[in-house]
């Protein structure tokens, strides 16, 4: 008799799962930023080098240290804030001062993401929230940029990277434009190639276009990321510079420039896509991707900075959760959205 006995189990949605658990996509995240930051190594040399780890290892272990305040079991095996250190340090200057790079590394995870009760629950991309916080703190070091490529890279560092924790930090002679900065205020377009294959100065993360889509169009393929968000972003930002480029190719650059040029590919496909932090229904995700498309077009073309893909992203993790209310799916078997 026993064994006719059946166990009825009862659970909410979803009931159907992909087996993928978080360390896992997390580590497939991982290693599709890692293409990213070797070729960002090989760009700027020792200096990248030390900022992604610094970046890194900041994250890291301000989580672990505020699971063990709070008695909570450290969380850093799932490799969500591994990803969070990695992404932080590919939005920074390769030059920095490594003690900014960490104190963000703090602010970030101790904020935006412990604040808000952790994994899952934080409101805003805490590597974008480092980066704002320094990028208010330290204006000018956030703004200093180094050539790539340098004959040098390998064996010297900047003068700037080892200065003293909250001392003006002195910078080398030799120093360069953003392409988005070179157009701005001198109407100077980069050439694609260099845009596409990370041949010019910016942050660590503003290299090689081609590798960041690369990592996305995997975790696109492992089902690990929502194709809508990156493509809505980048079709919203071609459409609206494409016009405007039409209307006056003089004073607006070419779609091209628009998609290659700054951290547009890295946010678009790293950062704007934070599972947590973006909308959960398709429709929501393409509305959310035009918000950020739109923002960073308006931001690069009328505000005060060159670039806007953090702010843009930031403004659009605030109205995410508005956009899954706004947007609900039909209730299955009644004719309106849910209740």
């Amino acid at each position: 008799m026993n064994e006719l006995r059946k166990l009825l189990e009862i659970g909410s949605s979803p009931h159907i799962t992909s087996g993928a658990s978080v360390d896992v996509i997390m580590r497939n995240v991982v290693l599709a930023l890692l293409p990213v930051c070797v070729f960002s190594a090989y760009a700027f040399g020792a200096a990248a080098v030390l900022v992604l780890t610094t970046a890194t290892l900041s994250c890291v272990a301000t989580e672990h240290v505020v699971c063990k305040l709070s008695r909570q079991p450290s969380t850093i095996g799932d490799w969500s804030v591994t990803i969070t250190g990695l992404l932080y340090g590919l939005t920074l200057p390769p030059d920095l001062p490594l003690w900014m790079v960490a104190l963000g590394g703090v602010f970030g995870v101790a904020v935006a993401k412990a604040l808000f009760g952790g994994l899952g629950s934080n409101a805003f991309n805490p590597a974008l929230v480092g980066r704002a916080f320094l990028q208010a703190a330290f204006p000018q070091a956030m703004t200093h940029w180094s050539l790539p490529f340098a004959a040098t890279r390998f064996t010297e560092l900047p003068t700037s990277t080892l200065a003293l924790p909250f001392a003006q930090p002195a910078y080398d002679a030799v120093t360069a434009a953003t392409p988005l900065a070179r157009m701005k205020f001198e109407s100077i377009e980069a050439a694609n190639r260099e845009l596409m294959f990370g041949l010019t100065s910016g942050s660590a993360g503003e290299t090689c276009a081609v590798l960041i889509v690369l990592g996305g169009v995997y975790l696109v393929a492992r089902n690990m990321m929502n194709w809508r968000i990156p493509v809505s972003i980048l079709a919203t930002v071609a459409l609206i510079a494409w016009a405007f480029n039409v209307y006056d190719s003089t004073s607006y650059p070419t779609p091209a420039f628009m998609l290659f040029a700054g951290g547009l590919m890295l946010g678009a496909v790293f950062m704007a896509t934070d599972m947590v932090a973006s909308p959960i229904t398709n429709t929501g995700c393409w509305v959310y991707g035009f918000l950020i498309g739109s923002l960073v077009v308006v931001i690069r073309y009328w505000g005060g900075m060159p670039e806007g893909v953090m702010y843009a992203i930031l403004l659009a993790n605030a109205v995410s959760p508005h956009i899954d209310n706004l947007i609900r799916p039909r209730v299955f078997g009644t004719g309106g959205g849910a209740g």
